[in-house]
């Protein structure tokens, strides 16, 4: 295999984002306030028991309320989203996956007491990939993606500004696999005033910031603006076998995809990988347009 560089070049892409706090802290609410500046059409997949939708007084929204937390559950609902072209998904709470009915420690108790050694350890051989295609189904899903998680707590002492000592919960480390939220390009933490204290993120703009209320204006709106900055994504792979099912149907070999899908956009591409999102929908409606051979036949 040959290995060749290219000139790095900013695509536009898909927010990744995790809001981590303690019960309380708004981060359901924040993230609709967040989603609705990112798009029309957002999806909610709760796992809170149906807490999202006592929001539904004030925003527009989807949801999908998951009895059981496995990660394929996540995924099922991930794909769900994405094939019904929602704008934004929020997934509330993403811990559940870790630690609720069915989820990953459920899932490894269950294959350690099937390992004849009893070892827990090599258990995660197991489990460790079903969780790792959770994570690759969020980061590759053709849509807008904002993942809650809840923190351990912890109770602190400290004085307020007349002097007297007051009582302030604090969240710790996320309820979730060590590490996950180095797979986002946002990471904030919630406090229970409703305060985002961003501790991660690629988009300069928001380099330590401290937002009160985050919502469509203070935080989604500098989001918007990077994640548009620079040429537009090319298709997933999910699209990609999509489209080559499609096609195959219809019974287009790649070069003929290729010729199709360049005299429909008027391009020069050598390869249906370089069909960029908002090409997507054109190539696809062009494709499905395409007789087949026993449609004609039996039009004759």
């Amino acid at each position: 295999m040959a290995f060749q560089f290219h000139k790095a070049t900013k695509k536009q892409s898909f927010l990744r984002m995790a809001l981590i706090g303690p019960s309380g802290s708004g981060k359901t609410y924040s993230s609709l306030r967040i989603a609705q500046g990112l798009g029309q059409k957002i999806a909610v997949i709760d796992s809170e028991r149906g807490s999202a939708s006592k929001y539904a007084d004030e925003f527009d929204f989807d949801v999908l309320e998951l009895e059981t937390f496995a990660p394929r559950d996540y995924i099922q609902a991930i794909d769900a989203a994405a094939r019904a072209g929602y704008d934004v998904l929020i997934i509330d709470s993403l811990s559940h996956a870790w630690i609720g009915k069915g989820g990953v420690l459920e899932m490894h108790d269950a294959a350690a007491a099937q390992e004849k050694s009893g070892n827990s350890y090599t258990a995660w051989r197991t489990v460790t990939p079903e969780h790792n295609r959770l994570v690759d189904a969020m980061l590759q899903a053709p849509l807008h993606v904002i993942a809650t998680m809840r923190s351990k707590m912890e109770y602190v002492q400290e004085k307020n500004d007349q002097g007297k000592t007051v009582i302030r919960k604090v969240g710790l480390q996320p309820i979730q696999r060590d590490g996950l939220d180095f797979e986002f390009d946002v990471v904030g933490d919630m406090d229970s005033s409703n305060t985002l204290i961003v501790t991660k993120t690629r988009c300069r703009a928001l380099s330590q910031a401290v937002i009160r209320e985050p919502g469509e204006a203070n935080v989604a709106q500098t989001l918007k603006a990077w994640l548009t900055d620079g040429v537009p994504p090319t298709i997933s792979d999910a699209q990609g076998k999509e489209l080559w099912t499609l096609a195959k149907s219809r019974g287009l070999s790649v070069g003929a995809l290729i010729d199709l899908a360049n005299q429909t956009l008027g391009t020069q591409y050598s390869n249906p990988r370089e069909i960029n999102v908002a090409e997507y929908p054109k190539v696809v409606e062009a494709v499905t347009a395409v007789k087949t051979e026993a449609a004609e036949e039996a039009a004759s």
